[in-house]
């Protein structure tokens, strides 16, 4: 019976799990070009409002996401936009709500391109949400409200330090990478600049829809 070469087979595994990085480098390229040339090669005299995340933290597959009627959601399905990504609890307080509006104007600001980006709500508990507060995230092009469990998510995001996870958005890119934090109490404007950059740079590979 002929025998296997295990140094043969080693080889063999080596090399494809090699091939395999190279093709997953190769696709992810544009994606990390174009942010390292907009926020790090060509600063032009500017710094970013936001925190830029690097290495980036892809979006995990297993992540539990529920609808607000507790079916579940593939986790997957999220990708092919650019997130806004809130954080807090369904019994939304005053920063929340604030959280809130700034996403919304953030995205409203963007013009033409505000079809390249969605509005997600990320509820980390099982409190109900106020019907007033969900007709009103559900106005014009409605918000994606979820719910994932708080250790979850802070497996994947992470706040600044001596912030919670609440006090932030988060800016997800169509692959799914979790790519930058913004300030707590963000100033809009400023956000604006970041988010147009953000557009600008990823033109050449993304496009509107998923």
């Amino acid at each position: 019976m002929p025998t296997v070469d295990a140094q043969a087979l080693g080889r063999r595994t080596t090399s494809g799990r090699i091939k395999m990085l190279l093709v997953l480098a190769v696709c992810a390229a544009p994606v990390v070009a174009s942010y390292l040339t907009y926020f790090v090669i060509r600063p032009e005299g500017r710094t970013n409002y936001s925190t830029l995340i690097l290495p980036t933290r892809p979006l995990p597959d297993a992540l539990p996401v529920r609808d607000l009627q507790g079916a579940s959601v593939v986790a997957k399905s999220l990708r092919g936009q650019w997130l806004l990504i809130s954080v807090g609890s369904g019994a939304c307080d005053a920063a929340c709500d604030r959280r809130l509006f700034v996403q919304r104007q953030w995205r409203e600001m963007m013009g033409r391109d505000r079809d390249r980006v969605d509005r997600v709500w990320l509820i980390d508990d099982d409190l109900p949400v106020k019907p007033e507060l969900l007709a009103a995230l559900g106005r014009g092009e409605a918000a994606h409200v979820l719910r994932v469990p708080r250790a979850d998510l802070a497996r994947w995001l992470e706040p600044e330090k001596g912030q919670a996870l609440e006090d932030h958005l988060y800016i997800v890119d169509p692959m799914g990478e979790w790519m930058m934090r913004t300030p707590r109490d963000p100033d809009p404007m400023r956000l604006k600049r970041d988010l147009e950059r953000l557009l600008r740079a990823s033109a050449g590979w993304d496009t509107a829809g998923r």
